[in-house]
C-alpha cells in the first residue's frame, strides 16, 4: 500500500543437516491451512506524527474483514513501542498465485476504494515490506497463536540481514533454538519469487531470516534477542533490527 496507490547451541549434526536437506521443497508441500501460509507479508509502515491511531482505527474497522474476504490472511497489526510513528502487520497468503489474485480483488474493491485517501494521508512511507515463507515445515506461525489476547506480553520479531540466502547449516541452527519463556516462537526467510503485483512495491534481493516469539510480559525476550544476535553473527550482513510490538485490539495474533 504506497501513498499512490536459539538459543544458542552448540554446532550442528550431521543428522541434522541430513534431516533437514531431506526435508520437501516448498513447491513440494501441501498448501497450508491458515495461518501456516506460503507466502507472508511483513509491512512496516512510517506515519506522519501523531497519526497512528487513526490508521489503526480504520484499519482495523475497514480493512481486516475485506481482505479476508478476498482469501488473504491479516495475521496481526502493531504498535512499534519503540517509534511512536511506526505501524507493522503481517499478511498471509496460500501460494504466490493466491497473494496475485486476492491483491487485485482488494485493491480493486470497494473497501480500499472508499477509504484509501483517508489511509495513505497518514503514512509518509509503506514501501519497506519483506516476502517471507516459513523457513521448513512447521516453522510458521502455529493456528493457536492467534485470538487469545494476553493483556501486555507483545512480539519480538528479529529481523536477521543475511550475506546470502538461509542455507543447511543456519537453518538447522534455528530448528534447534527454543526460548522458555516465549509462548509461541516461529521462523521465515526471504520468498524469492519475483512480485507478481508491483503497484505494490517490495524490498527484493535482501535475504532476510525472521525470528518471532511471543511473551506474556512486554519486558521479557531482551536476553533471547542478544543470544540470537550474537549466534547468528557469522551470517550477518549488518546488525539485525529488533521490533517490540504491541498486537492491536483486533490484531489476531496477540501475545
Amino acid at each position: 500500500m504506497t501513498r499512490n496507490d536459539m538459543y544458542g547451541g552448540a554446532d550442528c549434526t550431521d543428522d541434522e543437516l541430513r534431516e533437514h536437506r531431506a526435508m520437501p521443497t516448498l513447491s513440494d508441500l501441501p498448501t497450508p491451512a491458515a495461518p501456516d501460509c506460503r507466502v507472508v507479508e511483513l509491512r512496516q509502515y512510517t506515519l506522519y506524527p501523531g497519526r497512528r491511531d487513526a490508521l489503526i482505527e480504520l484499519f482495523d474497522r475497514e480493512f481486516v474483514d475485506a481482505q479476508e474476504a478476498q482469501g488473504i490472511n491479516v495475521l496481526g497489526q502493531f504498535r512499534d513501542l519503540d517509534d511512536a510513528d511506526r505501524f507493522v502487520w503481517l499478511r498471509g497468503f496460500a501460494d504466490m498465485a493466491a497473494r496475485g489474485d486476492a491483491l487485485a480483488a482488494f485493491y480493486g474493491g470497494r473497501a480500499w476504494a472508499e477509504h484509501r485517501d483517508a489511509a495513505n494521508a497518514t503514512m509518509a512511507d509503506s514501501d519497506d515490506v519483506l516476502l517471507l515463507r516459513p523457513a521448513w515445515r512447521g516453522a510458521a506461525l502455529p493456528a493457536q497463536a492467534r485470538g487469545a489476547a494476553r493483556g501486555d506480553g507483545l512480539l519480538r520479531a528479529q529481523i536477521f540481514h543475511l550475506k546470502e540466502a538461509a542455507g543447511d547449516e543456519l537453518l538447522a541452527l534455528c530448528r534447534r533454538a527454543a526460548c522458555p519463556q516465549a509462548r509461541v516462537q516461529a521462523w521465515y526467510v526471504t520468498e524469492s519469487a519475483l512480485n507478481n503485483f508491483p503497484r505494490l512495491p517490495l524490498r527484493e534481493g535482501e535475504p532476510v531470516l525472521v525470528g518471532l516469539a511471543f511473551f506474556d510480559d512486554a519486558l521479557a525476550g531482551e536476553g533471547w534477542a542478544n543470544e540470537l544476535d550474537t549466534l547468528l553473527q557469522p551470517w550477518q550482513r549488518r546488525p539485525a533490527q529488533a521490533l517490540r510490538l504491541a498486537p492491536t485490539s483486533r490484531s489476531a495474533l496477540q501475545a
